[in-house]
């Protein structure tokens, strides 16, 4: 992505002013597997603030900007679930734990069931399990 690209958009990873001002009012405290890096504000919300005393956190993308991508121990770590970071926090990896898949919603990869307009639009006959309402009650 071009200069013009970092400094208007903001759907494929952070713009020049996010990253300027994650340098400037943030800590660096961790990256998950995905190279995404997760930081904390400097300080601490002042009294007053709806969130007295509670710490700004953020992440910046590796790439597009999807929240399906932010694993379970980080997404408690932005939520201020807990203080410390993830590594702190995770029990070992199961063998049976499936490795991430990225939202496929709103690309041709997007699950299409029997139906589906993309499919056709046919789908099975509805069996003698399906009673349709109608307002006088005459079926």
């Amino acid at each position: 992505m071009g200069i013009l690209g970092k400094i208007f958009t903001w759907w494929d990873g952070a713009t020049i002013g996010t990253l300027l001002n994650s340098a400037a009012t943030g800590v660096h405290v961790g990256t998950d597997a995905q190279g995404n890096k997760y930081y904390r504000a400097k300080k601490r919300n002042p009294a007053g603030h709806p969130f007295a005393g509670m710490e700004r956190r953020w992440v910046i993308y590796n790439g597009a900007n999807d929240a399906s991508r932010v694993p379970a121990e980080w997404h408690g770590w932005l939520h201020n679930s807990y203080d410390g970071v993830p590594e702190s926090h995770l029990p070992p990896a199961r063998i049976w734990e499936a490795d991430y898949t990225p939202n496929a919603t709103g690309t041709a990869a997007a699950y299409k069931p029997a139906g589906a307009l993309e499919r056709g639009g046919k789908r099975a006959a509805a069996t003698g399990d399906y009673e349709a309402w109608s307002p006088d009650g005459a079926h």
